[in-house]
């Protein structure tokens, strides 16, 4: 008798649940595709413990007729694909036609639906037991999903709490509506909105209706093209970071992905702008030819396959890296007050009354302070573009030398907690981290110098380096990259290393302290990244040589610093990210002081 079966088809759909149906937000995710995928204009999600007890999307879609409710049930029925060929030209969110009989499966669906001409209700439960009845003519589709994992005890009991639940759908939520500007979300849990947007088109409203008005002021807007890709978007200033990589949105062809690759490239743009361990927020929409990509490499289609990748990250490197170097990115100190909380509103008011006495009978006051904030999020950056178009035009008159100054003189006024440098301008008070300025300084300096020609500086007495046997096998491996820079390293002995000169940007008093911290940065486990290496060797240098905090330093190195840090590529942080000034503008300061009430 054959001990090989053919499985039924709710065992079948079963299976495919493990896949496709991992948590509640997988429902989500599923069912708001299919409503992006129907042309809907208008998405509401409402929950009932985090989507656990219930879940129903509706949408004003095309929405489908009796014949196509009851086989959008069947596994691998699909709309989206026809034959072979349209499997490398996807333009749909969804393709597979696993999702609705996978979710189906593990629990109860009732699915409400009509392309205006008739409607239709299925219910159906753990995947089978398939009802069908007539219902009313609301063109779009409504699909609740209850009583998720009733059958499937063990995959119930492994759900997370309700609250990480509803954090994962609320960041993908978050990121559908970043992705699709034109469609109005409403996101609802327990009767308590989460999300809504107005789906009007504005990619700054949907940034403000998530992450707030503050952060939508620090947004910069970038666009660009290669012959393969299209990137626009937009990225944070560095001093508006998050704790993890969640805040980077990352979009193809309106799909939400998940790429490490693209992600870290993305991160390293700002290299020495942030602190190792801080992301930026960044929005990113890439449009390019579905020939280009495979995204049938995982049942979530979140991850993505880039045909010609590299391209992809010279795009994204070239327009962000270029944005950040046009940008002055001094950090203001800012008050805070009952006073500024509506301040803003009341200028825009007063600005254009009429124009806006007129929108006052349309809107509601949610939607006029939307509109207010977005505005002068826009306005802002519009006036640091024309300051910047102004300071260009200046600039061609100046010399070589003068073009890359991007930090007005400042003149020191002393010293606060033996670290921070007090200085002004006719803009304002100015405090710098002595060290952070002076580690900047002389890391530009020392890199600068690491692709000259190395000067060679003998040293009296070597440095021996005895090593473990595994260490001293990866350091013997570098011992040409190390010569490069102006390194004489040779063996010495049983796991011993001997170093009898070095560059001439490493000074002499800290030599040793510097050279074994090189060393350990060689022999750190990891694949070796070159790029990292350079700028680990010389960020190490620079905060080794520069002046510490808690350090007394005389009026002539005030001036020094302050100086020489106007001439930085980077004026703005340390290699590791912290900033090296920070400005109190006068009028920050008259607010202080209550002599700027308006």
């Amino acid at each position: 008798m054959s001990k090989i079966k053919v499985m039924d088809e709710v065992l079948a759909n079963k299976i495919a649940a493990g896949e496709v149906v991992e948590k509640t937000m997988n429902v989500v995710k599923e069912l708001v595709e299919n409503s992006i995928d129907a042309k809907s204009t208008e998405i509401s999600i409402k929950l009932i413990d985090s989507g656990v007890k219930e879940i129903e999307v509706s949408d004003n879609g095309i929405g489908m007729d009796e014949e196509d409710a009851k086989m959008a049930f069947q596994r691998h029925a699909t709309s989206k694909l026809k034959n072979l060929d349209d499997l490398f030209y996807i333009e749909s969110l969804g393709f597979r036609g696993e999702a609705l009989p996978s979710i189906a499966s593990v629990s109860n669906v009732r699915l409400k639906t009509s392309d205006g001409t008739c409607g239709t209700l299925v219910t159906i439960s753990g995947g089978k037991d398939m009802k069908v009845e007539r219902c009313d003519l609301q063109t779009g589709t409504t699909i609740t999903v209850s009583d998720l994992f009733y059958n499937t005890p063990v995959r119930l009991k492994y759900l997370k709490n309700l609250y990480v639940e509803l954090a994962h759908i609320v960041e993908y939520i978050n990121k559908m509506a970043l992705s699709y500007p034109n469609i109005k979300f409403t996101l609802i849990n327990n009767d308590k909105t989460l999300l809504q947007t107005d789906g009007n088109g504005d990619l700054l409203k949907v940034i403000y209706a998530i992450y707030g008005i503050d952060i939508t002021k620090k947004m910069i807007p970038i666009s660009g093209e290669n012959d393969d890709y299209y990137l626009n978007g937009y990225i944070s200033y560095p001093e508006v970071t998050k704790g993890n990589r969640n805040s980077i949105t990352t979009l193809v062809n309106g799909r939400v992905i998940k790429n490490n690759e693209l992600n870290k490239c993305i991160v390293d743009c700002y290299h020495t702008y942030i602190h190792k361990d801080r992301y930026p927020i960044i929005v990113l929409n890439i449009d390019v030819d579905p020939i280009l990509i495979d995204i049938n490499i995982h049942p979530t289609k979140m991850d993505i396959k880039f045909s010609k990748m590299d391209t992809l990250k010279d795009l994204v490197i070239e327009l962000i890296t270029k944005r950040l170097e046009e940008l002055t990115l001094i950090p203001e100190v800012s008050v805070r007050d009952s006073y500024s909380v509506s301040e803003v509103h009341r200028q825009i008011v007063t600005k254009e009354p009429e124009k806006e006495l007129i929108e006052v009978d349309n809107k509601t006051y949610e939607e006029m302070t939307l509109d207010f904030e977005v505005a002068e999020a826009k306005q802002v950056y519009q006036e640091s573009t024309e300051v910047k178009e102004t300071e260009e035009t200046i600039s061609e008159e100046e010399t070589s030398k003068e073009k890359k100054i991007r930090i007005k003189k400042m003149i020191p006024r002393g010293v606060v907690l033996l670290t921070y440098i007090v200085a002004e301008n006719e803009d304002g008070m100015y405090l710098i981290d002595q060290h952070a300025a002076a580690e900047r300084i002389n890391y530009e300096k020392i890199l600068k110098q690491m692709n000259e020609k190395p000067v060679i500086v003998d040293l009296l007495v070597p440095i021996k380096i005895e090593l473990r046997p595994d260490e001293f096998i990866l350091i013997k491996e570098r011992f040409e990259l190390l010569e490069k820079y102006g390194f004489n390293v040779s063996e010495f002995g049983f796991n011993t290393i001997i170093i009898r000169s070095h560059p001439a940007w490493i000074v002499e008093d800290r030599a040793e302290d510097i050279i074994r911290k090189i060393v350990d940065i060689i022999i750190e486990k990891g694949s070796f990244d070159f790029d990292q290496f350079v700028w680990r060797m010389a960020a190490t240098t620079a905060c080794r040589m520069s002046v510490m905090a808690n350090t007394y330093i005389s009026e002539e190195d005030q001036e020094w610093i302050l100086e020489n840090i106007r001439y930085c590529d980077n004026p703005f942080t340390c290699p590791h990210g912290r900033p090296t000034i920070i400005t109190y503008t006068r009028y920050e300061l008259e607010r202080l002081f209550k002599r700027q009430l308006d």
